[in-house]
Order: structure tokens, then sequence, then C-alpha cells
């Protein structure tokens, strides 16, 4: 799975402000107590919420669950939302909803992760229905825990109901892991209490979720860029990728990969060939690689470069088929049922039913059979296109 680092969450706690945003989120497994996680159940239905050990915070503390609300666009600065701004998009026409939180990249268990701080009692309204519904979770949030993605536990290895440090390198925090839970957005990997994160030192108010139901959110995104405070930036989340019909590209120089970047690519990634599965891992400095690291990796190595996460990468250039790829293509999935569309995984095409991977936790890079469970296609690196989007 791909290391979480987006397009809009500052990085204040202890770092310098990025303009990235945070996450890749996965199919969420529950677990019990501080128990291993555990497979889907005996009715072939996996559970996507995961609360620790109650903390005796009573049942009145957070609101029940109220009316859910599909968040679509994100907006944050590195301060505090205007409140007038806050105001006038409430009131803009096509507009359900708005929910504002503290939202930076920060530090979470020594990983720098998309972190929001919220509202227990409201913010839960704006998640998926199991995570929305867990009680026990969201008191857990509210009594000073953290909630954190599978893929940051699963694949990160941060074990539930642990202490972990949260905030800056220099004097971080300790809290409970509380929750594993898919927040459903492809921006965040962790969130704790609006209480907790003013306590840590994040500016108070500096995003919003808005939920546009009948609107296209690339539309409304547009219109709302024009009345931005300073600073301020607004993405989709969880977008969805285009999908060309009959998967035809163009064939211009410097539009598709030459036979020799091909090569060069392919190369490279078997070089890398059984270092260990690292959530977050993109170098040798770091011990391994998770699967946006290698391909990041291995195309450097040809003079392209990719932006940093699964779900970014697979906008870098025309997504075809399977059945049309060809070796030095990307393979992409989505994984997550509570994000549909959200690319939380990404391999290399060598040709003939392989690829290479970096599969997930306790596992090495690979080569591996092609599977086509939950697959969005084959992408078509275009290396302009690569080199603008990775900035």
């Amino acid at each position: 799975m791909g290391k979480p680092n987006r397009r809009v969450l500052p990085t204040i706690i202890g770092v310098s402000v990025l303009t990235t945003l945070a996450a890749n989120v996965a199919v969420l497994v529950a677990r019990e107590g501080n128990g291993p996680a555990t497979s889907p159940r005996a009715d072939g239905r996996a559970r996507f919420v995961a609360a620790s050990g109650g903390t005796g915070v009573p049942t009145g503390v957070v609101a029940p669950l109220g009316k859910r609300l599909t968040p679509h666009v994100l907006v944050a600065a590195p301060s505090t939302l205007p409140a007038d701004f806050v105001e006038k998009v409430r009131a803009a026409k096509g507009v359900q909803g708005v929910e504002v939180v503290d939202a930076v990249q920060g530090m979470v268990a020594g990983k720098r992760v998309g972190l929001m701080g919220v509202n227990p009692s409201t913010f839960r309204n704006y998640t998926p229905k199991p995570t929305a519904r867990s009680d026990a979770l969201w008191r857990n949030v509210a009594s000073g825990d953290v909630a954190i993605s599978f893929t940051m536990g699963n694949d990160g290895g941060v074990e539930l109901g642990s202490q972990v440090p949260v905030g800056g390198k220099r004097s971080p925090s300790r809290l409970r892991v509380g929750a594993y839970a898919t927040m459903g957005i492809g921006d965040v990997d962790a969130v704790i209490s609006h209480t907790t994160a003013q306590i840590l030192g994040m500016p108070s108010g500096n995003a919003m979720l808005i939920s546009v139901p009948k609107t296209e959110p690339k539309a409304f995104v547009k219109k709302l860029r024009r009345t931005l405070p300073k600073q301020a930036k607004a993405v989709e989340v969880n977008p969805e990728i285009d999908v060309p019909q009959g998967g035809d590209v163009p064939r211009s120089d410097g539009q598709v990969m030459t036979a020799h970047q091909i090569q060069t690519v392919i190369r490279a990634a078997y070089t890398r060939l059984g270092w260990p599965y690292v959530w977050g891992g993109e170098s040798e400095a770091e011990g391994g690689y998770d699967c946006s690291g290698l391909m990041q990796f291995a195309f450097a190595r040809a003079g392209i470069r990719l932006p940093r996460v699964a779900a970014d990468q697979a906008r870098t250039g025309w997504v075809i088929p399977y059945a049309k790829a060809r070796p030095g293509d990307m393979l992409i999935w989505a994984n997550d049922p509570t994000a549909p569309g959200y690319i939380s995984h990404i391999a290399l095409y060598l040709g003939n039913g392989k690829m290479i991977a970096a599969p997930r936790r306790g596992t090495v890079v690979q080569v591996q059979n092609v599977y086509t469970r939950n697959m969005r296609g084959a992408v078509r690196v275009s290396p302009k296109l690569a080199n603008t989007l990775a900035g």
C-alpha cells in the first residue's frame, strides 16, 4: 500500500509547512481488544471498525449518530479559516453540510500522516456507516485516543491499544491507539479530538469538509477556488480516476515511454527484489519500500518523476483495460469498499501475467502472478504528465 502524502494538509506539527494531503486507506478488517487483526467473519462479510478497550467515558459525552453525509470537497489552510468564509460556503447552493476540523500533516508513531482534530459528535456523521455507528470508537477518540486507518495499523505495524508518539519530533505526546477505522477519506490516516489537537498545538479550524451530493465536485471546487482565503486550497475527496473509452493513447514523443525507458524501469524494479515491505518506504535509507515507493524508485531511474502515492500515480497517464497492458505499465487496484474508486495499491507489469510488487507488511518486493480482484486497469505512463504531477 502506498504511503500517505497528498495535496492540501499543511504540516504544522514539528515540520515545515507542505502543500500536500495525505492518505491511503484500505480494506479494514475488524479486530477485537488488543489481539491481531482477524479475517472476515464467518458469514463472509468483513467489518470495518475495531475499537480498543473501553475508556470509562460516559455514553452521553458523544452525541448519537445523526444524518450521515458524504464529504465531497476538502478545504485546508495553514491557519484558521475565516468565519465569514465558512458561513458563505454553508449557504452556497448545493451544499448539504459543512464540517470544520483541524488538519495537518503530523507525526504519528514515527510516520508522517494526514491528521485531523475533530468533534466526535458531529464528524462521525461524515464517515462511512460502520465507522459512524461505532459509539465505542468515538468515545475513545473523545477520551484522548487516536484512531488510525487500517493501512497504518496493519501495513504500518502500529498496534491497536499501544501508546504511540503524536506531534512534533522534539516533544510529542503519547496517545493510545484507540481504534482502527477507515474514515473513508483518502487523505486522512489519523483522527483525534479537537481538544487533543489543541493540546498538541495544531491550528484550530483550518480545514473543512463539504458535502455537495447533487453537484459535480470538480465544478464546485473550481467555483470555490475563486473565493478561497489566502493560502487555502481545495480538492475533491477521493476523486475518481478518468478511464478513457477504448484505451487509445497518444503516440507522440514524450507522451509515452520509450523502449529504453521501459527496460530501465523494469531493470531497476528487479534490483529491489527481496527488499522488505516498509510502509512509507521509498529509499534504501528506510530499509525497504511500499508499493508506490517502489514505483517511484524504479521510474526515477528512467528519469521519470512520479508523485508519492498510488492514487496520484494512477493519474500519470492513460488508464487502459488490463487486457491491453504491456510491460512497463503500472497496474492499479481500489481495495477500500468505503472509498470506491480510490486507488490504494499499485504494481509494475512485466508481461505474461506477471508483475513486480511490494505487497504488504511482512512480505518482500517480489514477482507475483497478476490478480484482477478490485483491479481498475493499467496505467500507460506519460513522462511529461508524471513529471508535471510530481511537481
